[in-house]
């Protein structure tokens, strides 16, 4: 929901208001839409278009020399402190941008209270262009909660002209607009489809969540470059809507050295930090200030990445990607605010592999026969082998996974473009979480049901070559599918149930758990008969005993299975050029051939336990058959 716009306020010079710079700031006055923040230090954009008064000459405020971090120069330093350059000093906010909290947001909080939103509008010419005209819109933050968290943000706005001076781009229109963002900047012609424009000359700014990156509209945009940003920039709705006051700076370096004194330190807006945690230069310093259009020739592109939507093929190399940076952007953080705990964490984790890896046997990696007793290591190395042997049949029956992402796709544009919920998208929007829920649980029980299938069909495969007889990938679906009726049921029930768990923390845990119960269901459909009227429990009850064995193989296993595909993907994002599509595409292909297997592992996992069992069992009956390793 958006909130309710302010009017537009202005200030401004004598100079800029007689030569019409202040009436062509006000007409392309920005509309800034942040993303909605329902509670303090909650989920949303933090942070505002800050006034630069409201920090320069502020106590908490401190100026550092560049000799060292704790040298302080001045406290509460003014604008007419920083007129005289003070190349690589830093200003210094109340806070640690390596582990902000909720410090800066309250900060800004407490001095923005009773102030409005401002943007810095100043009209810039370049003079390798003559007769064109830029009029910029800075943006102060005094945070930039990003992958890359530092103190203090510049970002900005430009709409150029065919003009060479204001009241000449007053008789006409703009010929495009561009947007900052990270390193670069995107742009539109003026009339493009993608510029959403307020009263037909205001144009719709949507800033990312925390790193206020500019955007066209509401989105999830993937960055891989410096120009790009690398992450994933958020500026999905529920939008705030803002119209900042516009304070209009003079084009000429002696008049806004003047009225704006700090237009002339090159120093850093904010805490010193190595790399790029350090505090940002401001607009003074940046190569469009004065060459506006050489700087959009040479770096402006022409569009924006967004994560595809509908989700096909479970989770997507897109996905990955988004998650693994910002993941490991936060370690990274964390290691450079200090090193100790994240090295013992790292060697903590080594130590445990290591152990765990050294408690199994990996050499007795004999396919056959199934019904026996395999140490951990000897379910994976058995399966590798038996995948080896025989990689055109279980790759066969990988391929159900081509189909069945189609025919996922091909259900959610009927459903969410032209049937029951289209109504739903059009008003709530694809990125509304609604619509996203109900297409990520359409994507994940369908996916489920595939993977669920090819463990069936690799089981009875398995069976059949365990009993020397030859099995295509055609005749192993042709022996699952009279199964499929009595697994679908069971499956339901364990899909939703999961499912509502996993709204809430204690029930992930929860959710976990039943999932590695229930996690031979597909064998226990297929290969026992008297089993399938129950087939939860019968899962249940050969886990029970070894559920830290199982919960290993689902983690380890079928879990580097499912993600190694999306990880190859974002080793591809990472090092080529190549589109999402594409690299999704690539990454869905091979997380297809994984999955067999997977399926194979957890088919050897279930005659493994079936095994246990029986050995178990106090009571057998006179006669009973042992498994084929008795």
């Amino acid at each position: 929901m958006l909130g309710v716009a302010g009017l537009i306020a202005l200030t401004v010079t004598p100079s800029a208001a007689a030569d019409g710079v202040t009436e062509l700031a006000e007409r392309y006055a920005p509309v800034v839409r942040l993303v909605e923040q329902a509670r303090p230090c909650g989920h949303g954009e933090a942070f505002r278009p800050t006034n630069v008064d409201l920090v320069l000459g502020n106590p908490d405020v401190a100026l550092r020399g560049p000799w060292s971090g704790a040298n302080i120069v001045k406290v509460g330093p003014t604008a007419q402190d920083l007129a005289d350059g003070r190349f690589e000093y830093n200003l210094d906010f109340p806070g640690n941008a390596l582990a902000p909290g909720c410090t800066y947001e309250t900060w800004s909080d407490r001095i923005s209270a009773g102030s409005r939103p401002t943007t810095y509008a100043h009209v810039a010419t370049d003079a390798s262009h003559p007769g064109e005209l830029a009029l910029q819109y800075w943006f102060f933050y005094v945070f930039n909660n990003f992958n890359d968290k530092h103190e203090g943000d510049w970002e900005m706005i430009q709409v150029d002209f065919h003009a060479g001076s204001a009241e000449e781009a007053l008789a006409s229109k703009p010929f495009e607009i561009g947007y900052s963002q990270h390193g670069g900047a995107e742009r539109a012609h003026w009339g493009d489809k993608k510029l959403r424009l307020v009263d037909g000359t205001h144009p719709v700014v949507y800033p990312a969540l925390g790193s206020h990156a500019n955007y066209f509209g509401a989105a999830l945009y993937l960055g891989r470059s410096a120009a790009e940003g690398v992450g994933c920039d958020e500026s999905q709705g529920p939008s705030s809507q803002l119209r900042p006051e516009v304070t209009v700076v003079p084009t000429e370096r002696t008049a806004y050295l003047q009225a704006y004194p700090w237009l002339g330190y090159v120093g850093r807006w904010g805490e010193h930090h190595s790399g790029f945690y350090n505090g940002p230069t401001g607009p003074n310093t940046k190569r469009q200030w004065t060459e506006p259009i050489g700087w959009a020739n040479d770096t402006w592109r022409d569009r924006s990445y967004t994560v595809p939507a509908g989700g096909s093929l479970g989770v997507t190399a897109t996905d990955i990607f988004c998650g693994a940076v910002a993941t490991g952007s936060g370690v990274l953080t964390a290691f450079v605010g200090d090193p100790s705990p994240v090295l013992l964490a790292l060697i903590a984790v080594a130590a445990f592999l290591m152990w765990l890896t050294s408690r199994t046997r990996w050499d007795e990696s004999a396919p056959f026969r199934l019904a026996r007793r395999r140490p951990w290591g000897s379910l994976v190395s058995s399966a590798a082998r038996q995948y080896g042997q025989r990689p055109r049949l279980f790759m066969g029956i990988g391929v159900l996974f081509i189909p069945l992402g189609l025919l996922i796709t091909g259900l959610q544009y009927l459903l969410f473009k032209q049937g029951t919920f289209a109504p739903l998208v059009s008003s709530a929007g694809s990125s509304n979480a609604v619509v996203a829920g109900l297409a990520l649980a359409l994507g994940l029980f369908v996916s489920v049901l595939g993977l669920s299938l090819v463990q069936a069909a690799t089981a009875l495969a398995m069976v059949e070559l365990d009993n020397g007889r030859k099995i295509t990938a055609r005749g192993a679906y042709r022996l699952a599918l009279p199964r499929l009726r009595p697994l679908v049921g069971p499956l339901v029930v364990a899909v939703l149930l999961v499912s509502a768990l996993s709204a809430t923390v204690a029930g992930i845990l929860i959710g976990f758990w039943l999932t590695v119960r229930w996690s031979l269901l597909a064998q226990v459909v297929v290969l026992e008969e008297d089993a399938s009227g129950r087939p939860l429990r019968r899962s249940a009850q050969l886990v029970r005993r070894h559920w830290w064995r199982a919960a290993s193989v689902t983690f380890f296993v079928t879990g580097i299975a499912l993600l190694l595909g999306p990880l190859i993907g974002t080793l591809l994002l990472f090092a080529t050029s190549a589109s999402f599509d594409f690299v999704n595409l690539v990454s869905a292909l091979v997380y297809l051939e994984t999955l067999p297997f997977a399926a194979i592992t957890t088919t050897y996992l279930y005659y493994d336990l079936t095994v246990r069992h029986r050995l178990n069992e106090r009571d057998r009956p006179t006669g009973d058959v042992l498994p084929a390793e008795v």
